[in-house]
């Protein structure tokens, strides 16, 4: 049981208080753990071949990575914050995910937050596709006052670059949320001077590799993010349909 540890370790630093708040502490991790073999927590971590991390270390981890991208402009906007516990209370449940900020806010934000280090444990149990996922959930995060700042791209970049997603999958999902006269071409992977035919092989590649089946395993809030990200290829095809007249 986590609580116990977490007990010791707070007796050894600060005596009897110390194992006091440890054990409170442990004791809410132990529920969030414990309740992970029911509900949407069993769809997200459970399904065979799925993702391997815990709940509890995914929903701080992921709150964790929230907060660098946040407090990358040097200013925390309201909209970022409300974005940030919409999503999560969709994904989790209100009650589940104030559980979640509790412990963020008493213990890992007054810590230093190791990007490198959450991008690694992230990148070793978690589907690829999943952390594709992740990194859009990030550029909207970013995107929810409007626009995405160049600080927070540069974060943003950094965390990618931890959780292993290859250099044209972030600038696909990066086109998403940055308009230009080749975003359609950047969306599908493509060059500007591909062929009618290397844009359709191209749609029907990152239609696969975008389809909302391929977060099944995950909450709705994923799942919606998916079909967000499944759309916007369907729209860059569309546009290069109408620009070429294919």
């Amino acid at each position: 049981m986590f609580r116990w540890f977490a007990a010791i370790i707070g007796y050894v630093f600060y005596r009897f208080p110390g194992a006091v708040i440890g054990f409170l502490l442990g004791s809410m991790i132990d529920g969030m753990m414990g309740s992970s073999s029911s509900g949407s927590y069993k769809k997200v971590f459970r399904q065979p071949g799925g993702d391997r991390v815990s709940p509890a270390d995914f929903e701080l981890n992921l709150l964790s990575l929230a907060s660098l991208v946040i407090k990358a402009d040097g200013s925390v906007g309201q909209a970022e914050l409300d974005y940030v516990r919409q999503y999560f209370v969709q994904a989790y449940g209100k009650e589940r995910a104030n559980a979640t900020f509790r412990v963020f806010n008493e213990v890992i934000k007054k810590r230093e937050i190791s990007a490198q280090r959450i991008g690694s444990l992230l990148r070793q149990r978690m589907r690829y596709e999943s952390r594709l996922q992740v990194v859009h959930f990030l550029f909207s995060i970013a995107n929810a006052d409007g626009y995405v700042t160049e600080s927070e791209l540069s974060v943003i970049n950094q965390i990618s670059v931890n959780l292993g997603v290859q250099h044209r999958d972030f600038e696909s999902i990066k086109a998403m949320f940055f308009k230009s006269a080749d975003s359609a071409y950047t969306i599908l992977e493509i060059e500007r001077t591909a062929t009618d035919s290397e844009i359709k092989a191209a749609y029907r590649r990152m239609a696969k590799k975008y389809h909302p089946d391929k977060l099944q395993h995950m909450d709705e809030a994923y799942q919606k993010g998916a079909e967000e990200k499944f759309r916007k290829v369907k729209e860059a095809y569309e546009q290069l349909q109408k620009e070429r007249g294919f």
